[in-house]
């Protein structure tokens, strides 16, 4: 990940709604949810939430798909590693360390 990508993740992420939502995408997982429910869950309008959501999709935190007539939104677990990745990169003055092992994150299902 590149230090752009990271600082627009970062910046995605620094907004309660924003990480409420990614954290509650995270916790679906793959399945994702659709975007009524994730308005119900976290109490937002639909305005708000398609707002919040295209700044995730901009930061490449979100994902979207159709499902018939709904969309489903899951979070990019790729970015999300990758992000834990760049912020860990340098931990531990180079030696192996645990923050940096993201192998088994999500129990390697994604």
């Amino acid at each position: 990940m590149n230090s752009n990508l990271a600082v627009r993740a970062l910046g995605a992420l620094a907004h309660d709604s924003r990480l409420a939502i990614f954290r509650a995408l995270v916790v679906a997982g793959a399945d994702g949810m659709p975007a009524g429910e994730i308005a119900q869950q976290l109490g937002l309008t639909p305005s708000s939430l398609s707002f919040h959501l295209k700044d995730l999709s901009h930061a490449e935190l979100v994902k979207s798909r159709q499902d018939g007539r709904f969309v489903i939104y899951t979070a990019n677990f790729d970015a999300m590693t990758g992000l834990i990745g760049f912020l860990t990169e340098n931990c531990c003055s180079g030696a192996t360390c645990t923050a940096s092992d993201l192998s088994n994150a999500c129990g390697g299902k994604q």
